[in-house]
């Protein structure tokens, strides 16, 4: 995201954006870990952020599950040169009407899956080119930004662990490629 000055600057925030007009508790602000490319100008919970409030989510990869209910396979998916993934993202700021403490909070904006993800899901994150930073964060360029061919990725199964809830969140074993093993 941008400081007052303009400046790139980097700040932890928390996943799933509260709206700054939200009244109601944090928890109760809905399921807003991701904003659809569909609507995310026109949509009350999320057209402010995207005029004024862009940011840029950093991440070394992402997980998807094909499959049936039950029987989920999961997958990680990151950039084919092992490098650092730049999701379209947008964030707020929030006040707790009750505790007064303020809370950063963002999501990133997902688009309809090119040909490659498809075969693993409908949808992906929308991914930002280095040289389009500046121009998404600065307002100067819109979704045509984030429905350019992403850079190459590459995918492979990961170990079943991901499929509970909670295990493996901070650990980066779950991101090696699953091995068989016979006993």
């Amino acid at each position: 995201m941008r400081d007052q000055d303009g400046n790139r600057i980097l700040k932890k925030a928390r996943w799933g954006l509260i709206p700054g007009w939200w009244k109601k508790k944090a928890n109760e602000s809905g399921a807003t870990f991701n904003a659809r490319i569909e609507t995310v100008d026109s949509s009350a919970m999320f057209r402010s952020a995207y005029v004024k409030r862009r940011c840029i989510v950093p991440a070394s990869g992402f997980y998807e599950w094909t499959g049936e209910k039950g029987d989920k396979t999961p997958h990680f998916i990151n950039a084919a040169d092992g490098g650092l993934l730049g999701f379209a993202g947008l964030w707020e700021a929030w006040t707790n009407p009750e505790s007064g403490e303020e809370i950063v909070s963002c999501t990133i904006i997902t688009r309809d899956a090119n040909k490659w993800m498809s075969e693993i899901h409908n949808r992906m994150p929308a991914t930002l080119l280095p040289r389009d930073f500046d121009a998404w964060l600065n307002g100067s360029g819109g979704k045509e930004l984030l429905m350019q061919p992403p850079q190459e990725l590459r995918e492979w199964i990961v170990s079943q662990r991901m499929n509970r809830t909670g295990v493996g969140d901070d650990d980066p074993a779950t991101a090696e490629p699953f091995k068989e093993t016979l006993f």
